[in-house]
């Protein structure tokens, strides 16, 4: 049986909806899918694996904007007029990533109602997680999105190769929290004597303990109703 995959259509029926335009790739660890400044032309569909999207700047600071999981797409950008890519899209660890030609995902968006009420869905939740990443980078402490990065890593972890343990280097998460090595270093020694996170061969997450951490912290933002 065909295993379903977030948008829940089986890869048999995915292929189905893409007979033209579509091809399948698998890439190695830190491989690049495709870089700043190449041409827009086509959205990717993650089958399995991991892909992270990095900005670079003139100045050549680097940020790393996100971390996507199996399921997930990049580069629909091209579908709203994006000629040129604008951030780098790279596999973290092994990974299987399909190119849907531009063409071929418009008129399969047109023809084909389920698939865009999936599509516009899968968008939403992303605009949504864009939206919640903005506001804990502007008012949350650099504790606790270090924690909401983990637990992104947790779930990656959950995905991957028992014998290719995840190794993510503080530098990388100092990127995603957008602060310093230093204070990753920091916070993370503290995770560890809290038991959130160890080290195997590779990093290893508690998310239990992280999301009561999260739950437990005092939000920096005020609800209304």
């Amino acid at each position: 049986m065909a295993k379903k995959n977030n948008l829940g259509l089986s890869s048999t029926v995915f292929r189905k909806k893409f007979r033209v335009g579509m091809t399948a790739r698998n890439y190695r660890d830190n491989e690049v899918v495709f870089a700043q400044g190449d041409a827009a032309d086509a959205v990717f569909y993650i089958q399995s694996g991991t892909v992270k999207l990095t900005v670079a700047s003139t100045r050549r600071k680097k940020a790393i904007v996100a971390v996507l999981l199996r399921g997930s797409f990049f580069g629909e950008g091209c579908l709203g007029g994006q000629s040129l890519r604008v951030y780098t899209a790279r596999s973290i660890g092994p990974s299987n990533v399909t190119r849907l030609e531009k063409e071929s995902t418009v008129r399969t968006l047109k023809r084909d109602a389920q698939f865009a009420a999936l599509f516009n869905a899968y968008l939403l939740s992303r605009v949504m997680r864009v939206e919640e990443d903005l506001v804990d980078q502007f008012f949350n402490f650099s504790e606790k999105r270090l924690a909401r990065v983990l637990l992104l890593f947790g779930q990656i972890i959950k995905e991957s190769q028992p014998e290719r343990p995840l190794k993510v280097s503080q530098a990388t998460l100092a990127e995603m929290v957008g602060t310093t090595r230093e204070r990753v270093s920091k916070f993370m020694s503290a995770f560890k004597k809290k038991g959130f996170v160890h080290y195997n061969g590779g990093l290893q997450i508690n998310g239990a303990l992280i999301s009561a951490f999260l739950q437990n912290r005092p939000m920096s933002v005020v609800r209304r109703a």
